[in-house]
């Protein structure tokens, strides 16, 4: 999507949350009564950087934010929540696992998949690939 198809609100919210992140930050960062320099030092990002994250100029990657939380010595929690103990969670519906969601693992699929399987298993090795070979030329149609 183009930048013709971002709605003003959209980036109000984008704005909005990127300013509490870099509020959050600040907060953190003065509580432990370190300067962005330490910061720095710590983490090898550029103190001009860390203005920026701070300012709300930029969105840092998860990767930086684990390299903030190593430095601040708390955990990646508490950039994004304010407290000691972690936010309960809200009671979701329960979900399907990823295991209970894969192709063959319950079912007529699943039938499928032990038979093959099983013919698969008394196949030669080198039959075995072709019928590999074959089978992703046609996922690939």
């Amino acid at each position: 999507m183009g930048e013709e198809g971002v709605v003003a609100s959209d980036f109000t919210q984008w704005n909005n949350t990127t300013m509490i992140m870099g509020d959050r930050l600040c907060e953190l960062r003065e509580a432990k009564k370190l300067s962005q320099g330490d910061i720095e030092k710590r983490t090898g990002l550029l103190r001009c950087y860390l203005s920026r994250v701070e300012n709300g100029h930029t969105v840092p990657a998860i990767e930086t934010l684990e390299k903030l939380a190593r430095a601040f010595e708390v955990p990646l929690y508490q950039l994004f929540y304010d407290g000691e103990e972690p936010p309960s969670l809200p009671n979701l519906l329960k979900q399907k696992s990823s295991a209970e969601i894969a192709w063959g693992s319950s079912g007529r699929d699943a039938k499928y998949l032990s038979a093959l399987r099983r013919v698969l298993g008394k196949a030669s090795e080198r039959d075995r690939k072709l019928v590999l070979q074959l089978a992703q030329k046609m996922a690939i149609r």
